[in-house]
């Protein structure tokens, strides 16, 4: 268990430009970020996705989620909800949960919105839950990461945050630094928690 999953759905590539830079963190923290990610859900019941997506990170799999030493969570906003492609993929970690998987695992969670208030804090918020069910430890930013005093667009203490307007709008100084110490922070204390067992 040597890496930490940095797990994302991204339908414009605002979160997956968060996630790229929450692995960075990771890296700098000195344990390999891998970036995974989960197919879109379809309406059309016969619509599926191949096994491997065209483009960009591969699709995660149990294994990955049961192997990986903590778990980094990131899902745009919909409705001030995690996006439901990845509560669908979450939705299927029943054998996860009956075996325990991930009890005592660190994780934490980022998110894109269209606007300032367009939900970020509720997201991250929905994105906890399931991982409280899993028995996982939460890590949040405190307020000593200097840039949650200096953004004026996303950032929380409760994971980093970006606000993407019409999508179009690059991660901001603030927001990209907010992604890589959420990162670093998760490879530190992943290994204080190896150290201590």
């Amino acid at each position: 268990m040597s890496h930490i999953l940095v797990l994302y759905y991204s339908r414009y590539g605002n979160t997956r430009a968060m996630a790229q830079q929450v692995a960075l963190g990771v890296e700098q923290g000195g344990m390999e970020g891998r970036l995974r990610t989960v197919p879109a859900v379809s309406a059309n019941c016969e619509a599926t996705e191949p096994d491997i997506p065209a483009e960009g990170d591969i699709y995660c799999t149990s294994e990955d989620l049961s192997n990986c030493a903590g778990l980094i969570l990131g899902s745009p906003t919909r409705f001030g909800n995690m996006a439901a492609p990845l509560k669908y993929f979450l939705d299927g970690t029943g054998d996860l949960w009956m075996n325990g998987s991930l009890i005592g695992k660190p994780a934490a969670v980022f998110t894109s919105t269209g606007s300032l208030h367009g939900g970020q804090e509720t997201t991250l918020l929905s994105m906890m839950l399931p991982l409280l069910h899993h028995g996982m430890l939460l890590m949040g930013l405190p307020y000593s990461e200097q840039a949650l005093h200096t953004t004026t667009t996303g950032g929380t203490p409760y994971g980093a945050s970006h606000r993407a307007g019409d999508g179009t709008q690059p991660l901001s100084p603030e927001e990209t630094e907010l992604c890589i110490a959420q990162g670093k922070r998760m490879a530190t204390l992943v290994k204080k928690l190896a150290v201590s067992q």
